[in-house]
C-alpha cells in the first residue's frame, strides 16, 4: 500500500481543529478508560475498543508508512503465527493474533504521521495518556478507600486496600500511570508557561499515589526508570547549559526534585494504609498490602512467578526449535510432568514475552524477533536523543517493555496501540512525495476496520448469549441456543468450551465429547474439561489414555482431582 498520509489537502484550520485534537485525544485515552466488559473473554470488549479507536485516529489524523525494517519485523512476527497454524498447532488464536498485528502496524502507521507532521498531533497523544492516567488514578484512590461503589456499572470494585482503575489488572494499572508520567513530562518539557509547569507537581503526587494504591511491584520499578532517566537528563540538560541560565530555561525539572519521587513513593506506601485504617497504625502496619511489603525476602523467596519460568524454560528445552505451538502454553504446561515445583494454576503466557516466543514459537523465531527489534533499537541511538516527542516515546516504549518483561502487556488492546504509536514515531520511513489519494486510502482502511470491527463485535455478541441466564439472553437466542451459535470464525473455542461444559458424557455421545474435550484442553484445561477428558476416553475404551490424563490432572489440580475421586464410583482409575 502507498503513503497515505499525504499533506492533507485540507486547510489546516480544519484539519488541527481544536474539536478535533480533542476527540483524537479521547480515542487514545478511551482504551484505558472504557468499562465495557462481558462474555467468555473478559478482554475482548477492550480489544474491540481499542481497534474501533485505531480505525477512528485513521480517519482523522495523518498517517505514513513505518519503517521498512518495522514492517519487516511484523510481517515475520505473522509469518511465524501462521506457520505455527499451519503445523495444526496454534491454528484458534490465528485470526486473533493477525488482527492484533494488523492493528500494531496500522497504529504504527499514526506514530510516523506523528513524527512527520508534528504540532497538535504530539499533544494529542501526550494529552490523551495524561488524560488516561489522572482520571484512572482518581478512580484508583477511590476503589483504593472502598468508596467507587457509587459508579455502578461505570467500573469494577476490587477489594479495599488495591486500586487498579478499569483495567482489572494491578500492573497494567500501574502501566498506565507510568505512560502518563512520562506524557506528563513533556508536557513540562515544551510548555512555556509557568502555569503548565507548575501543574506538573500535583499531577505527580496524584500519579504516584496511584501507583502506591496499585500496590505492583512492576510500577515501582517503572517509576525508578523514570525518575532516575529523567533525572539524569535534566542533570545533563543543566551540565551543558550556559551559567546564567535560570530555571525557565530548561526543558525538564531539577534533577532533585524527579528524584524526590522515590521517596514520595515510600511515604505514601505507609500514608495510604495508614489514611485507610482510620489513623490505627498498627492496622495500617499488619496490613501488608503494599509493594514493599511483598518486596520483603519472605515473600520473594515464595514468589511463584520464579517457577513460572523454571517451567517455562523446562518447556522450552523439550521443544527448543519449533516450540509448542502459538496459544498452546497453558496446554503444554498441564500436559508436562516437572521434576521440581510447578506452578499451580493455569499458565497461558510466560509473564515474559522473549520467553514466550521461545516456547510457543521457539528459540529461532524468538531470537530472530527480539534480536531484531534489539538492534533496531541499538541502531537509533536513545541514549543521543535530545528531540522531546523522541524521548517521551522511547519513555512510553521503555515502560511497556520493563512490563513486558514481567507480564504480558502486549495482549492488550490500550498498550497495542501505545506500543505502536511509538514505533511509528521512533522509526517512520523517510518522507517521500505525498499521495494524491492518500486521504482516500485512510478513509478506505479506517472503513475496513470498521467493518472487521462490526462484525467482531456482533459475533463476540451473539456467542455471549450462551453463557447468560435464559431470561438475560437476546429473544432471538433464548431457545436452542448452543445450536445457534455454531459457525463462529472468531470465537470459535469459546463455543467448543460452552458446548462441552454443558453436555453430560454418555456412552451414546463419548466418541463425540471426546474428540471435542481434546480440541478444548488446548483452550483451557481446567479440571471441568480435563474430568470430561478422562471420562470419555474411557467410555470409548482409551483406558491408557485415561490413566495418562489423571495423572497430569492429579499433578496440576490436586485439590480437584480428590474431589473427583470422592464423586466416582469404585472403578476410578489407579496411580
Amino acid at each position: 500500500m502507498n503513503r497515505f498520509d499525504a499533506s492533507l489537502s485540507a486547510p489546516p484550520s480544519s484539519a488541527h481543529s481544536r474539536a478535533a485534537e480533542l476527540v483524537c485525544a479521547g480515542l487514545v485515552a478511551w482504551p484505558f478508560l472504557s468499562p465495557l466488559v462481558g462474555g467468555p473473554s473478559i478482554n475482548v470488549w477492550q480489544q474491540l475498543m481499542s481497534w474501533g479507536c485505531v480505525a477512528g485516529l485513521l480517519a482523522m489524523a495523518p498517517s505514513a508508512f513505518p519503517l521498512r525494517g518495522l514492517r519487516a519485523g511484523l510481517a515475520v512476527m505473522a509469518v511465524f503465527v501462521m506457520l505455527s497454524a499451519a503445523l495444526d498447532r496454534g491454528t484458534t488464536l490465528l485470526l486473533p493474533t493477525l488482527g492484533a498485528l494488523a492493528g500494531i502496524a496500522t497504529a504504527a502507521c499514526l506514530g510516523a504521521g506523528v513524527a512527520q507532521h508534528r504540532g497538535s498531533l504530539v499533544r494529542t497523544l501526550a494529552a490523551g495518556l495524561l488524560v488516561a492516567g489522572l482520571l484512572s488514578a482518581l478512580l484508583g484512590l477511590l476503589q483504593y478507600y472502598g468508596l467507587a461503589e457509587f459508579l455502578g456499572s461505570l467500573t469494577s470494585s476490587p477489594t479495599s486496600g488495591r486500586g487498579w482503575g478499569n483495567l482489572r489488572q494491578p500492573n497494567q494499572f500501574a502501566t498506565l500511570i507510568s505512560l502518563a508520567l512520562v506524557a506528563a513530562l513533556w508536557w513540562h518539557a515544551t510548555s512555556r508557561f509557568p502555569r503548565t509547569r507548575w501543574r506538573f507537581v500535583p499531577f505527580s503526587v496524584l500519579l504516584v499515589a496511584a501507583l502506591v494504591a496499585s500496590g505492583s511491584r512492576t510500577g515501582f520499578l517503572q517509576l525508578l526508570l523514570i525518575a532516575i532517566g529523567a533525572a539524569a537528563m535534566a542533570w545533563r540538560e543543566r551540565r551543558r547549559a550556559p551559567r546564567h541560565a535560570g530555571s525557565a530555561d530548561f526543558r525538564l525539572p531539577a534533577p532533585a526534585l524527579l528524584l524526590a519521587a522515590i521517596p514520595l513513593y515510600v511515604a505514601l506506601h505507609w500514608l495510604l494504609p495508614y489514611l485507610a485504617s482510620g489513623g490505627d497504625v498498627g492496622h495500617a502496619v499488619a496490613s501488608g498490602t503494599g509493594m514493599l511489603h511483598r518486596l520483603q525476602p519472605t515473600v520473594v523467596t515464595t514468589d511463584s512467578r520464579i517457577v513460572l519460568w523454571q517451567n517455562v524454560s523446562s518447556l522450552i528445552a523439550q521443544r527448543p526449535f519449533t516450540g509448542w505451538g502459538w496459544g498452546e502454553l497453558s496446554f503444554a504446561h498441564f500436559a508436562t510432568l516437572y521434576n521440581g515445583p510447578r506452578f499451580p494454576v493455569i499458565l497461558d503466557n510466560a509473564h515474559n514475552l522473549p520467553l514466550h516466543l521461545a516456547v510457543e514459537l521457539g528459540i529461532p523465531a524468538a531470537l530472530l524477533i527480539c534480536g531484531g527489534f534489539l538492534w533496531m533499537v541499538t541502531a537509533a541511538k536513545p541514549w543521543r536523543e535530545r528531540d522531546p516527542l523522541r524521548l517521551m516515546a522511547w519513555g512510553l516504549l521503555g515502560v511497556i517493555l520493563l512490563h513486558s518483561l514481567l507480564e504480558y502487556p502486549l495482549w492488550y488492546g490500550p498498550f497495542q496501540l501505545v506500543f505502536g504509536l511509538c514505533l511509528g514515531i521512533l522509526w517512520p520511513a523517510s518522507p517521500t512525495r505525498p499521495q494524491a489519494n492518500g486521504r482516500k486510502i485512510a478513509a478506505f482502511a479506517a472503513a475496513a476496520w470498521i467493518a472487521v470491527i462490526g462484525y467482531a463485535a456482533w459475533d463476540y455478541t451473539r456467542i455471549s448469549q450462551i453463557y447468560l441466564p435464559r431470561e438475560a439472553r437476546l429473544p432471538a437466542y433464548r431457545d436452542d441456543t448452543l445450536a445457534k451459535l455454531q459457525g463462529s470464525w472468531l470465537f470459535s473455542r469459546q463455543v467448543d468450551f460452552a458446548e462441552l461444559t454443558l453436555t453430560a458424557v454418555t456412552p451414546a455421545n463419548a466418541a463425540q465429547m471426546h474428540a471435542l474435550a481434546a480440541r478444548v484442553v488446548h483452550f483451557s484445561p481446567e479440571p471441568r474439561v480435563i474430568v470430561k477428558l478422562i471420562e470419555s476416553a474411557e467410555l470409548v475404551g482409551r483406558d491408557a489414555e485415561a490413566h495418562m490424563w489423571a495423572q497430569r490432572f492429579r499433578a496440576a489440580f490436586p485439590n480437584e482431582f480428590a474431589r473427583w475421586l470422592e464423586d466416582r464410583p469404585d472403578d476410578a482409575p489407579e496411580l
